[in-house]
């Protein structure tokens, strides 16, 4: 049996995995003995019943082609028939005692993550964002770009059997007790579910997307094998060669062909050449180092053999949606010849190009500087072949001497003072792995790679001459040998070569090469130049994006032509529905008891929460300098009426009158006031119900180090404001206060009123329970910080509004959640089955009395290189977490990915129509669009739920991959875009749906809980979606093992934060 390293997450209270047992789920089960027979009808997988082996490449998220199962005969939506789960041992029912059954796991050696760094809507705290900031991101944000997906066909699983019937296996082991085993199934033996035809409610209009229809080739596509000997690993270098062999013999042995190279192995034409396999040998001066001094040729030996044909009918087929099988080779040759010229023009980096000259630079501070570019993608679509082009933007290192760079990165001038340790720490970070050329030897520019920096300064560091042991400064060495004379000799060297053979080169006769791109974390004031920057009214944003496939010219690409490639030069028109809001409900003593949103948003007057939270007990400490004790004792005053007003039972006072405490001393001084606190209640056998915490406006880690102390130490929740919040003080910003305070102490702001009037269809007509999942990876340069996976699960019904989350650290960048399901051993309880699946389970069941019928799973952060790895972990750990419950328990189960990292934009058709766009001159709320750009024939559609603020609207992408619950479009459309105007933190649509929100910001939580690391590895990690202020020291916070090897459990969440929206 192969084993699986299980994760840790923190458990909901009384849900812990030895299971005891309530009325309700298999009432008057008995225990079952070890070994155990018992079976039961249930639903799981079926495989081969061996293990299996997958690599799939690291890939962006939301980046990529469709990839899909090639199918074979067509399978109903739900695309599971009656199958068996048998647990081993007699079903104890749903949290009664019961043998557990045993499991193979398949090895987890799964590629994935999503690279690069979030983006979201602000990366300061969630608390201390301006109340009206309510978006789910900034629109219109173009993140640095975080590296292409691989453009090679999934790599297959083992072949299992044609369709997916009796999709569970059984098997013996020598003690006769059986083993449901985890379901090897190979995506050609599955596909995602077909399209249910479109949607029709609401009101239909035209909207322009940035897809330009491709027409497809009518040529005879050939893939060539090349190799180039000596091995060149400089993909620059490797075109030189190319390019000269092309020129040399285009006319001649390759036939008149011009060829589209792919910068590595491989080279496309369109038609075959006229040979299958030839030698060449091409010679090339070597590269220029600026020292005047003639250049030696070198010749390299190049083998161009014929390897496969790229049959274009194939991709026909499956636009057409005869072939389920999106043909990646033919897609990858069109992609790389539509990229040839635009890599030889700009910068590439992933499927983005830059360049100093498709915008103006600016600085981002530190020496950072933004360049603009675009988004290149070709994408099969119902229309046909897609260009997807939008507008981007990256940070690049400015050109900069070195030591002005210094001087920028630390804000100080360096030219007069040694550096401290934690500057030179600092400047090593920030220069790892820099090109840099140096400016002493006149013409010559040698460049060199940094690879850190001296210990010693410049004056102190000397080196061997000769084998006699005679020493030389290099100071005097320079003066000598370049008659340069050293002037910050206080200052370390430059590190260039490697650590044997070490080259020291004094800062200030370096300076940074022009166009490297810099992948390291953006600080706040980077990115907020960077957001402003990008961000564009709709309007500019597609001007911008036509003059773009203006000025790059299609029509007259050479490599397009040879290709037979024509792209059209107008954006696709594409019809679309405008859903109508839900109305929502508040408490009937309100003034009004219910309320119609208005272009997806509304106000709390008039209103009352529908159900208030109670806090009778709460104190306030105020970490602030500049907010007086007089202003924080009336901020908590005003909002104690806010909180009263918008229906919550909250006492007047707190229990304790504000204190100041210095930032500093943040888990010294909550322990201490709560402390006093407590001794205040004790005598009334009370708890502390909420902490109110002031924060200064830059406040560094405070804001994480205050959410740590109260979740896992003290067990309280906690609402954090910062300063200007304290002065400014409207009506707006405390009702928004009010609104994370309700549902962090167990209350509830709004419910759909179709909800509680049991009018969602495949929602409210029976139990149903809705997931939400995350995982968030650590910032670039953070390579020992675990990955933290989230999963929240809503815990009423029919409102479906309020919800419990869990998070657990897994390994560093793994997109799969690792810790769904798993099954421990403990030497005294034996067989435990734990993971946060089936904790949420059991908690739903506990809170509403009733076990969950359905399943809708709302993941995000997947892209579409891992959709089918994800779905083949995931919907197995769902399927087994069920079955631990109760052997006849199958609830139905619908997987819907969630994607925002994607570069569709949709546009008003008449941006002068103001029926037809919002404030911002965005597409309204409720926008839908399930044909034309969307999958040739699964269930996909693009929603943009959400009034825009600034820039332009980026639209959720939702892809159902599993579904036994057959919604129609309509149903799914209408529920998704229904759930946006149920998201607690403010009176607005948000832009994905609120479980998958949720997830996100409970991942995010999570990273503050996470021991400090001071290891000069990167920063602390903060600042993703809806995230917390970041940093301003040099730790991080990991998980992983001194030995660097398994994630430590991430530290437990006291009883009293477990139930409640603590994320908020």
């Amino acid at each position: 049996m192969l084993q699986v390293c299980q994760p840790h997450c923190f458990i909901i209270p009384d849900m812990g995995s030895w299971r005891p047992r309530l009325p309700g789920f298999g009432e008057g089960s008995q225990a079952a003995e070890p070994g155990g027979g018992g079976r039961g009808p249930g639903r799981g997988f079926r495989g081969r019943g061996g293990s299996y082996h997958q690599q799939f490449p690291q890939s962006g998220r939301g980046a990529g082609y469709y990839q899909h199962g090639q199918g074979a005969a067509s399978q109903p939506r739900a695309a599971m028939v009656s199958q068996q789960w048998r647990p081993a041992g007699p079903a104890a029912g749903y949290l009664g005692h019961g043998q557990a059954y045993r499991e193979v796991q398949p090895p987890q050696n799964y590629g994935g993550g999503r690279g690069g760094c979030g983006s979201g809507p602000s990366a300061m705290a969630p608390e201390l964002r301006q109340a009206m900031e309510t978006s789910h991101e900034p629109d219109d944000i173009s993140s640095p770009e975080a590296g292409s997906p691989e453009l090679s066909p999934r790599a297959s699983t083992v072949e299992v059997s044609d369709q997916l019937k009796g999709l569970s296996v059984q098997e013996k082991s020598n003690t006769g007790q059986e083993i449901v085993q985890a379901f090897p199934v190979s995506h050609k033996s599955y596909k995602f579910p077909h399209r249910p035809g479109n949607g029709s409610i609401g009101t239909r209009c035209l909207v322009k997307a940035n897809h330009f229809f491709a027409e497809l080739p009518d040529k005879d596509l050939h893939q060539y094998d090349v190799s180039i000997t000596p091995d060149v690993t400089s993909r620059i270098r490797s075109r030189s060669v190319m390019e000269e062999l092309v020129k040399l013999h285009k006319m001649s042995y390759l036939g008149g062909r011009l060829p589209a190279y792919d910068g590595r192995k491989s080279l496309y034409t369109a038609g075959p050449l006229p040979f299958t396999s030839k030698e060449f040998h091409i010679t090339l001066l070597e590269e220029d180092d600026g020292s005047g001094v003639k250049r030696r040729q070198k010749t390299y030996k190049v083998v161009i053999k014929f390897a496969a044909r790229a049959d274009l009918r194939r991709l026909e087929q499956f636009i057409a949606g005869r072939q389920a099988e999106a043909p990646q080779e033919a897609l990858q040759v069109l992609d790389i010849v539509l990229r040839e010229l635009p890599t030889a023009r700009y910068a590439p980096f992933g499927r983005s190009f830059f360049s100093p000259d498709l915008g103006r630079r600016r600085s981002l501070g530190e020496g950072i500087e933004s360049w603009r570019g675009f988004y290149q993608s070709i994408r099969p679509t119902q229309m046909g072949l897609s260009l997807n082009i939008d507008m981007s933007a990256t940070a690049f290192f400015e050109p900069l001497p070195v030591i002005d760079f210094v001087a920028l990165l630390l804000n100080a001038d360096i030219r007069s003072r040694p550096l401290s340790d934690a500057e030179r720490v600092k400047i090593k970070k920030a220069l790892r792995g820099v090109k840099v050329e140096v400016t002493h030897r006149g013409n010559m520019r040698r460049k060199y790679r940094i690879a850190g920096l001296t210990s010693q300064a410049t004056r102190e560091l000397t080196f061997p001459v000769d084998q006699g042991g005679t020493v030389k400064s290099v100071i005097q060495y320079f003066q000598e040998t370049y008659g340069f004379a050293i002037q910050h000799t206080y200052l370390p060297c430059l590190q260039v070569g490697n650590q044997q053979r070490p080259n020291y080169l004094p800062m200030e006769v370096c300076k940074i090469v022009e166009g490297q791109r810099y992948s390291k974390r953006l600080n706040q004031s980077q990115i907020r130049a960077l957001l402003e920057e990008t961000c564009q009214r709709p309007h500019d944003r597609e001007r911008d994006i036509i003059q773009m496939v203006n000025h790059n010219s299609y029509h007259e690409d050479p490599y397009a032509k040879e290709f037979g490639i024509k792209i059209s030069e107008r954006l696709a028109s594409v019809e679309a529905r405008i859903l109508p809001a839900p109305r929502l409900k508040y408490n009937e003593t309100g003034r009004e008891k219910d309320c119609l949103p208005r272009v997806g948003q509304w106000n709390m007057m008039n209103k009352k929460m529908v159900n208030g939270g109670r806090v009778r007990s709460w104190i306030c400490v105020n970490f602030a300098r500049n907010v007086q004790e007089s202003v924080a004792s009336g901020f908590c005053r005003e909002l104690a009426r806010m909180c009263q007003a918008s229906g919550m039972d909250f006492a007047s006072d707190p229990i304790l009158p504000p204190m100041y405490a210095h930032p500093d001393q943040v888990e010294r001084a909550l322990k201490a006031r709560f402390h006093d606190a407590m001794n205040m209640l004790g005598p009334q056998r009370k708890e502390l119900d909420l902490l109110i915490g002031i924060l200064p406006d830059n406040n560094g880690s405070l804001y994480g180090d205050l959410k740590r102390v109260c979740e896992i130490d003290l067990g309280i929740v906690s609402q954090c404001c910062c300063a200007k919040q304290v002065f400014k003080m409207n009506k707006q910003i405390l009702a928004n206060l009010a609104l994370k305070i309700n549902v962090k102490v167990g209350g509830r702001n709004t419910v759909l009123v179709d909800a509680v009037s049991r009018r969602i269809p495949l929602v409210t007509d029976r139990p149903t329970i809705i997931f939400g999942a995350d995982v968030t990876h650590p910032h670039p340069g953070e390579d020992s910080s675990p990955s933290i996976a989230a999963v929240v699960a809503s815990q009423d019904w029919p409102e479906v509004t309020k919800y419990a989350g869990l998070v657990s650290a897994q390994s560093h960048r793994q997109e799969l959640i690792e810790d769904l399901y798993k099954v421990t051993h403990d030497p005294q309880r034996g067989t435990i089955c734990g993971g946060m699946i089936r904790e949420l389970l059991i908690s739903f069941k506990k809170s509403t009395g009733q076990k969950p019928q359905r399943i809708l799973f709302y993941r995000d952060g997947v892209s579409e290189g891992q959709f089918y790895q994800v779905l083949l972990h995931e919907l197995d750990a769902i399927r087994k977490a069920c079955a631990s419950l109760e052997a006849n328990y199958q609830p139905q189960v619908t997987f819907i990915v969630v994607q925002k990292r994607h570069h569709t934009r949709l546009f008003a058709h008449n941006h002068n129509d103001q029926n037809s766009v919002d404030r911002s001159g965005n597409i309204l709320p409720g926008t839908v669009v399930d044909s034309k750009i969307c999958h040739p024939t699964e269930f996909d559609f693009f929603l943009c739920s959400h009034a825009g603020i600034k820039g332009t609207s980026r639209p959720a992408h939702y892809h159902v991959l599993w579904d036994e619950n057959n919604f129609t479009a309509d149903a799914l459309q209408t529920l998704t875009n229904n759930l946006c105007y149920t998201y607690a933190r403010c009176t607005r649509s948000v832009s994905i749906v609120p479980p998958a929100y949720y997830a996100h910001l409970a991942a995010f939580r999570a990273r503050f809980y996470m021991e400090p690391d001071s290891s000069d590895s990167g920063s602390l990690a903060s600042g993703a979606r809806g995230g917390g202020a970041p940093s301003s020291s040099s730790t991080s916070r990991s998980t992983r093992a001194a030995t660097g090897g398994a994630v430590r459990p991430l530290p437990a969440l006291k009883d009293s934060v477990k139930s409640v929206m603590f994320y908020c």
